[in-house]
């Protein structure tokens, strides 16, 4: 066992938090321990309000092969001290109940809801019945995630999703999707409004529901990283990194530096050409479409420098785990290349801002405010636009960026000029990484073997992708082969958000307030 280090004295006293049982630290800065299902509301709210923890994934868990149990994962991060707490219960494999943390958690009602519907764990006084990633074809008694699931016929008997009525002289509804003109994936918005003035919008999501969690069982844990690539195809950096870390903290394998510094370059170079393109997009909508040109003439560029330090234009097949397979070119050279994009990009960003008719349209649009972002746990430069100075590089640094100051910029409108100045720094910061990382890169080998992986042991892995916070947690069997993945997009407890920022706008600025949030479907519906 490990012991916690000095600086993480607020994780001391979570280990006597009362509840909590067969305390252990396995690996610096985690605490891990036990408790009753019926405990966990109140262990949840002391760690948000008593030690500064937010509930950052829920897991449900199938063991009931092996002992009967199902079993539920809780993980807590601090990001002011850097340290996380992961609580598991188990649940009755024949009368399978959990008590509801949603009350004084709002991700927790998200997740609930999602393990309900995946794991047929029944959720005791939850706030909201109503399914979330369950659709009216299927069967009543189909759980996709046990263990035991077949692949029953489906059928679509009719039934409407049950959305909240709208009342109120003058109020009518606006229904938007699933299908969309556009070439995008299908989401139902359900506009409730007053003339134009919207004042309520409802989201219905999982309309492509691809089982990529259950995919991932059975599979050798190197199998898995193609699948990681794939869970949003923007962030495939992102997500494969993430699953790589959390296989390496399982199997206590560290590292080389060398690897280290390349997944940083590739990490912030899939940061710039995601938020290049957002910009973009962003003012396309305002109805400057030459400078989407632009922008997207300039994500080419990085494309094509994708493809010549990775061979794969969305950088796939470079992260492994145990490190990185090699580089096609000398990343010394890199920064050069992407100054000169982002010099570019700036120059564009200073002709949209200077157009009043954009400027116009970003200002006191969709404005998400700070205490709204704090409850629903928002991500990313979502987050760091409505006031919230969060970054999981920071915060939570591993190597390289323990060794390099990075600037977090946070913004205070939270409308979609701050979310649009926030990715415009965050480009800026992102060359200036990739400058100082690729300049220090180490010799030396850049893979190491991964090693055994302990059964039914859980470890987890955060990730600062272009979006956000994305984390991964995995577990093997005794045979060494994935037992569980979990994975949590920061678009899964972001979307939610987005219904909220529109409330008090027009109509015609939905597709506006949208792609400034720009989530994703893929990586919310698993």
């Amino acid at each position: 066992m490990s012991d916690l280090t000095p600086d993480t004295g607020g994780l001391r006293n979570v280990g006597a938090l009362s509840g909590l049982r067969h305390v252990r630290t396995p690996r610096p800065r985690e605490l891990h321990a036990t408790a009753d299902s019926d405990r966990m509301p109140a262990i949840t709210s002391s760690l948000r309000t008593d030690f500064g923890a937010e509930l950052v994934l829920m897991a449900g868990e199938d063991r009931r092969s092996v002992d009967g149990l199902f079993r539920v994962h809780y993980v807590f991060a601090n990001g002011a001290e850097n340290w996380f707490a992961h609580v598991t219960t188990t649940v009755d494999g024949r009368d399978p109940v959990m008590a509801s943390s949603a009350m004084s958690c709002y991700p927790a009602s998200r997740f609930e809801r999602e393990i309900r519907d995946q794991m047929g764990i029944r959720v005791i006084d939850h706030p909201d019945p109503r399914p979330l990633v369950r659709h009216g074809f299927w069967p009543e008694n189909y759980f996709p995630l046990r263990k035991d699931a077949g692949a029953p016929a489906f059928r679509d008997d009719g039934r409407p999703f049950p959305f909240g009525e709208v009342a109120g002289e003058g109020v009518y509804e606006i229904p938007v999707g699933p299908v969309h003109a556009g070439v995008i994936e299908p989401g139902h918005f359900r506009f409730s409004a007053m003339g134009e003035t919207i004042i309520d919008v409802k989201q219905r999501l999982f309309f492509t529901h691809k089982g990529t969690e259950k995919l991932f069982e059975g599979r050798l844990p190197a199998e898995g990283v193609a699948l990681a690539e794939r869970v949003s195809g923007d962030s495939s950096v992102a997500h494969s990194l993430a699953y790589c870390e959390a296989l390496e903290r399982l199997a206590c394998c560290d590292v080389p530096r060398r690897a280290a510094h390349v997944r940083a370059v590739l990490l912030e170079l899939e940061r710039i050409y995601n938020h290049v393109a957002d910009v973009g997009m962003i003012v396309s909508d305002t109805g400057f479409a030459v400078a989407q040109s632009q922008c997207y003439r300039i994500r080419e560029r990085l494309f094509r420098l994708n493809q010549a330090v990775t061979g794969h234009r969305q950088l796939r097949g470079i992260v492994v785990p145990g490190g990185v397979a090699d580089v096609r070119t000398d990343l010394m050279g890199v920064h050069t290349d992407v100054a000169d994009a982002v010099r570019d990009f700036i120059e564009v960003v200073g002709l949209c801002l200077e157009n009043s008719l954009v400027a116009d349209r970003l200002d006191r649009t969709g404005v998400l405010q700070e205490p709204i972002a704090r409850d629903h746990a928002v991500r990313g430069y979502v987050a760091r636009a409505s006031g919230l100075d969060i970054d999981a590089r920071r915060d939570h640094p591993r190597p390289p960026y323990d060794r390099v100051a990075v600037s977090v910029p946070v913004l205070q409108s939270g409308d979609v000029r701050a979310r649009l100045l926030v990715r415009v720094a965050e480009v800026k910061e992102s060359a200036r990484l990739i400058a100082v990382i690729a300049d220090s890169l180490p010799d030396g080998p850049s893979r190491v073997a991964l090693g055994p992986l302990p059964a039914f042991e859980p470890a987890f892995a955060l990730v600062e992708g272009w979006r956000g916070c994305v984390v991964h947690w995995v577990m093997a069997d005794a045979a060494g082969l994935l037992h569980r993945v979990k994975i949590v997009d920061p678009s899964f407890l972001n979307w939610p958000a987005l219904s909220r920022a529109l409330v008090d706008n027009i109509v015609p600025d939905f597709p506006l307030c949208n792609k400034s949030f720009n989530l994703s479907y893929s990586g919310n519906d698993l």
